[in-house]
């Protein structure tokens, strides 16, 4: 079984800082289970890319990309579902 290594992007990090404290502890556990499990139950591939997928916690979404080659998840962002998709 092989292990992911996390990365965040920068913006990914602010993100934390602008979603509920009560749901921090919960995303940061999730986040951390993909490097066991890049693709648990309850995610989706979103369109348009091969190796980016979302989970869902609650009202928040992380968006991330799954790179299967260099076995690393690198998490783009963490944001409320009304503004995850927008630019």
């Amino acid at each position: 079984m092989a292990i992911y290594r996390i990365e965040w992007k920068r913006s990914a990090l602010k993100d934390l800082k602008h979603i509920d404290r009560t749901a921090i502890p919960k995303t940061l556990s999730l986040i951390n289970s993909l490097a066991l499990n890049p693709l648990p139950f309850g995610s989706r591939k979103l369109y348009g890319s091969e190796e980016t997928f979302r989970i869902r916690i609650g009202d928040y979404r992380v968006i991330y990309e799954a790179n299967n080659d260099l076995l690393i998840i690198f998490i783009v962002r963490v944001r409320h579902h009304k503004k995850v998709y927008k630019p």
